[in-house]
């Protein structure tokens, strides 16, 4: 089987990390960089990624996130990079664009041996003024959407476990 394909079918989301072993700077570039090459509309490349390594910075997005969640524990399972996702809302494929460099950003992590996991509620916490501010001290400028947090680090137990069987009415052929 080709290597890409294997790597996209053995992927898994990964819900419990090591906190604190940091994935090596070229691990996070490696992924970083296969999120920038996922397809936009039109070509546009209206996301922004904002790499979070900053363990006080990651902490607080883990607070936040867990304030909509409604719950205490943390949301990113440990994990000790997040990727941050937005897109440009004024892009008519924005969520779509941002959809795809999550994609990426999750399966280029499982090609270069790290764990990860899309967790929900960015667009909320974004759409906050907390969130606003944030990412005016990052410079993201502009009317962006949260799309989603890509967290990523190594598993904490080892291997994923095995896909489910997929359903028998998961591809409908008109031939």
């Amino acid at each position: 089987m080709n290597e890409v394909l294997k790597c996209m079918e053995t992927r898994r989301s990964v819900r419990g990390f090591k906190p604190d072993v940091m994935p090596e700077t070229e691990l996070i570039e490696q992924v970083l960089r296969a999120g920038t090459y996922a397809p936009t509309g039109r070509g546009a490349q209206s996301p922004v990624i904002v790499a979070v390594t900053n363990k006080a910075v990651r902490d607080r997005l883990s607070q936040m996130n867990a304030e909509v969640l409604g719950t205490t524990t943390d949301p990113f399972y440990g994990a000790p990079v997040v990727l941050v996702v937005l897109a440009d809302k004024s892009r008519p494929t924005y969520l779509y664009d941002g959809s795809l460099v999550m994609g990426n950003l999750m399966n280029a992590a499982h090609a270069v041996g790290l764990g990860s996991c899309w967790i929900h509620r960015a667009k909320e916490v974004f759409a906050s003024p907390e969130g606003k501010a944030l990412l005016k001290e990052w410079g993201v400028e502009g009317d962006y959407e949260g799309i989603g947090h890509c967290v990523i680090g190594y598993p904490a137990d080892g291997q994923p476990l095995a896909a489910k069987p997929r359903k028998d009415d998961y591809v409908v052929w008109v031939r």
